[in-house]
C-alpha cells in the first residue's frame, strides 16, 4: 500500500454501522477479517446487528 493517495485505499462498510471505512496501515495482515471501523462499533455489535 505504500505510495496510494488516501482516496484510493480500500474501502469496506462497517457491519455494525454501515458506515465505509478505509484501510488502515495496523490493519495490513488482516483486512480480509475486519468487520468494524472502531472499537465501539464492535463493542456495541450485538445492539445493532
Amino acid at each position: 500500500m505504500k505510495g496510494v493517495k488516501k482516496q484510493d485505499l480500500p474501502q469496506k462498510e462497517c457491519v455494525a454501522c454501515k458506515r465505509p471505512f478505509a484501510w488502515r496501515k495496523k490493519w495490513e495482515k488482516e483486512w480480509e477479517n475486519v468487520r468494524y471501523c472502531s472499537d465501539r462499533c464492535r463493542r456495541n455489535k450485538q445492539k445493532t446487528a
